[in-house]
């Protein structure tokens, strides 16, 4: 493919920009995707981290929202050699040792949850029952809605604080800790809007598509999506920085699956300078601290639910939990960390050697941080699961430093590609009518500090896509 036929360039290949490419060869346009890294993944990819024979995920390793993804799930991706695994989405251990959880079964979830049973049904029966319309509804920009009352009804349930939603509706410490817990997901305050919203989601997406893991890695789903990518005819080339806007090649349109940060640098010149100023005041979420473990054996929950769940999240009861995200968004470091658990080695044996296993944890942390959080992750698990240490064979220790050396998107160690509150929500990068555009008619953003904003789903490139066919190359 010769540079003067291309009708599109994409600059990086995470999910984003490989969906976004995808999307434009469907539409029979020429497309080139160029990647500084020797492999496509961006934030979907695996390496043996620690030791031979053992397979971690670099960031990402459960994938509710790709499978929940309005866009990702029309893509043949199985053709291609991406087969998921669906054990239950997630357990969340209390001191008494005992574990709540998040079933598949919504009516199994509610059951475990006492006398909030009813509570937990009335809340999420009726967006479970309509994920295939809400999710289309929240998973890009600010639209007039197709289904009104459908998104106003979770606008009442979901635009709120985590702990507001979780006190007011719940009476017990079980669901209010395993509501918290998803939401703290957001990166947000739990006493912050909207960081129901995320836990009301991500709480959805368990019930209707689960929270499954690639078989053999989460480099199989940036790997299926390249090769699908080629049977459209797109072009892939890999190991290539662009710095500068003018090393790229010729184009009618180019998208960026980069960070504003790295927008400025790569196309400052050829955008105007109120518009650099706006990207310039885009605000950054915290970072993570993150740890792969090798193990000599699966990790010894005292609850043995613990050992049916893909994911796990250690983090006590919901004031603790606040209390560790309240402290991240102040720039301090809670000495007992909300800790995000997976343990993908109980279901895939592609993951370590016989016998053996890997688990993946992370912790938030104040964008930017160099303190090393290992000691109060490790605790953190041996709290609930005494005798973990005693399996560590290795670990891998990735700071925010580590990430965004990794993935220049991750500025500071921040994986949602910038801080997801109300005023960013919807108005990321800046606020525009097309969020995904720019001044220069050529130049479009595809990456996650678009709307809908972090996680494996590609619905930042493909909404941005869609924008470059209504423009440049309609």
């Amino acid at each position: 493919m010769s540079d003067r036929s291309l009708d599109a360039v994409v600059l990086g290949a995470g999910p984003n920009g490989l969906s976004a490419a995808i999307m434009l060869a469907m539409a029979g346009r020429s497309v080139r995707v160029i990647e500084a890294a020797e492999t496509p993944g961006g934030g979907t990819r695996s390496a043996a981290l620690t030791l031979p024979g053992f397979l971690h995920d670099v960031c990402s390793a459960i994938h509710p929202m790709a499978v929940g993804s309005p866009f990702l799930r029309q893509l043949p991706l199985e053709r291609h050699g991406l087969e998921w695994i669906d054990p239950a989405p997630l357990a969340h251990p209390l001191d008494d040792g005992s574990a709540v959880m998040l079933e598949r079964s919504l009516a199994d979830t509610a059951a475990g949850l006492g006398g909030d049973r009813d509570a937990y049904q009335r809340l999420m029966q009726p967006f479970v029952d309509r994920a295939d319309l809400l999710f289309p509804e929240l998973l890009g920009p600010a639209r007039p809605p197709r289904h009104p009352l459908l998104l106003a009804r979770f606008g009442l349930s979901a635009l709120r604080s985590a702990t507001g939603l979780a006190r007011g509706a719940f009476s017990g410490e079980p669901a209010r800790a395993l509501f918290g817990g998803i939401a703290a997901h957001s990166m947000l305050r739990l006493e912050q809007r909207p960081s129901a919203a995320v836990g009301v989601v991500m709480a959805v997406a368990g019930h209707a598509y689960g929270w499954p893991v690639p078989r053999g890695g989460s480099q199989r789903i940036a790997d299926a999506l390249a090769d699908h990518l080629r049977r459209l005819g797109g072009e892939i080339v890999t190991g290539q920085r662009i710095s500068r806007y003018s090393e790229l090649p010729r184009a009618r349109a180019y998208l960026f699956d980069v960070s504003p940060r790295q927008l400025i640098g790569i196309a400052g010149e050829e955008l105007p300078p109120i518009y650099l100023r706006r990207l310039a005041r885009f605000r950054q979420g915290p970072g993570v601290f993150k740890l792969d473990f090798a193990l000599s054996a699966p990790i010894p929950w005292r609850a043995r639910q613990c050992a049916l769940a893909g994911t796990v999240h250690v983090g006590g009861t919901l004031a603790e939990m606040a209390a560790a995200e309240r402290a991240v968004t102040s720039g301090q470091h809670p000495e007992r960390p909300f800790v995000l658990v997976a343990q993908p080695s109980l279901f895939d044996d592609a993951r370590a050697p016989a016998g053996s296993h890997t688990a993946w944890a992370y912790c938030h942390v104040p964008n930017g941080s160099t303190t090393d959080m290992s000691v109060r992750i490790e605790a953190q698990i041996e709290r609930f699961a005494p005798g973990f240490r005693e399996c560590i064979l290795a670990r891998n220790v990735m700071a925010p430093a580590d990430l965004e050396a990794y993935n220049a998107n991750y500025i500071g160690g921040d994986i949602n590609g910038g801080l997801q509150d109300l005023r960013q929500l919807f108005t990321r990068p800046v606020a525009r009518w097309d969020p995904y555009s720019t001044p220069n008619e050529q130049i479009y953003l595809c990456s996650a500090s678009t709307p809908p904003g972090g996680g494996v789903h590609g619905m930042c490139g493909y909404h941005a896509a869609r924008s470059v066919l209504r423009g440049p190359l309609r």
